[in-house]
């Protein structure tokens, strides 16, 4: 009778088969889910909750439009841990899956919110300690975000209720700060701009690596100088310089350039924006690493002497990152 009860008990639930073949299904039923729900919602009303504004007129160049934007899915986005003023952004690199995804995918399935990028926590410092910050401001000026990525200073800066001007000249980047942006709700606050930040209107060659988004630079040396391994794809992008984006009456408050080594061209396309007068020139942050520079004909010292030629005297090292003033 013993054995005749073991042989008709009911199998345990929750084997380690039934948990493998429970985590694919219940990702088809998300999936599904959101499909329906955004197909139930695509309705006109929507660019009413999430309206897109230019308040100046730009010149030389139209900013991206997001609802244009044929978008890429899944959208993989979460919440950020441990800033000030919290915000989410959506990935571009998901890694290599399903054997190595991207460590915030690790984090998602966890339930942890994303790791906080350092330039994130800078940005908020910044704002807050520079500029006397304590919320609100919507109209204290720009913030310019140049090798905007996917959007980790544009929507720190947002989020903190600032208006932001971000460049990035890579499509799938794009895709995922148009997603920040319906995400974080901040359509009237930032504007984007499909092009790389330069000394020169026009175009050039760009280089970017397959599945490293994070690492795409005009230098091909530069691009493949920390992912030797990655497949490398040229592309023409559009060039201008913020000098021709930037109209002179409207005031910056900060500006933060990581383009992996093209940094001294972008500043020399913002000449006139730098030569402004102590106390309207904005804060500057830009990445200073000399193989970056060195992969792009250009140095550190270059950079210092052309920031002294336009008053800005005083800078600090942060990390890989130059802070400069004109204090």
């Amino acid at each position: 009778m013993a054995n005749a009860w073991k042989r008709d008990k009911t199998p345990p639930l929750l084997t380690p088969r039934n948990l493998l073949l429970f985590f694919p299904i219940s990702v088809l039923l998300i999936f599904v889910i959101v499909f329906i729900f955004r197909s139930s919602n695509s309705t006109p009303s929507l660019g009413d909750q999430i309206s897109f504004k230019n308040p100046i007129p730009f010149r030389s160049i139209e900013p991206f439009d997001c609802f244009k934007c044929p978008q890429s899915y899944p959208v993989i986005a979460n919440l950020v841990e441990g800033v000030r003023y919290p915000f989410l952004y959506s990935l571009a690199d998901l890694g290599t899956l399903p054997d190595k995804p991207h460590k915030n995918i690790v984090r998602l399935l966890k339930g942890k919110p994303f790791r906080k990028p350092d330039i994130s926590v800078t940005i908020q410092e910044v704002l807050m300690q520079k500029m006397g910050h304590t919320g609100g401001g919507e109209n204290d000026g720009y913030i310019v975000d140049v090798g905007a990525n996917v959007g980790m200073a544009t929507f720190a800066a947002a989020a903190m209720g600032f208006k932001v001007l971000a460049f990035e000249p890579v499509f799938e980047n794009l895709q995922r700060i148009c997603d920040g942006v319906f995400l974080n709700r901040v359509g009237n606050r930032v504007t984007l701009f499909e092009a790389a930040a330069s000394d020169r209107l026009g175009n050039i060659t760009f280089h970017k690596l397959v599945g490293r988004l994070d690492n795409s630079a005009v230098s091909a040396t530069g691009a493949k100088l920390a992912f030797k391994s990655n497949e490398e794809i040229e592309l023409q992008v559009r060039s201008i310089p913020l000098d021709e984006v930037i109209p002179e009456s409207e005031r910056v408050l900060l500006l933060k350039i990581d383009v992996q080594g093209w940094e001294h061209h972008v500043l020399r396309g913002a000449s006139k924006l730098l030569s402004r007068k102590k106390g309207e020139a904005p804060y500057l942050i830009y990445e200073e690493d000399e193989r970056l520079l060195q992969a792009s004909n250009s140095s550190a010292r270059e950079i210092r002497e052309f920031l002294g030629s336009v008053g800005y005297h005083h800078c600090t090292q942060h990390g890989n990152d130059a802070h400069c003033t004109k204090d």
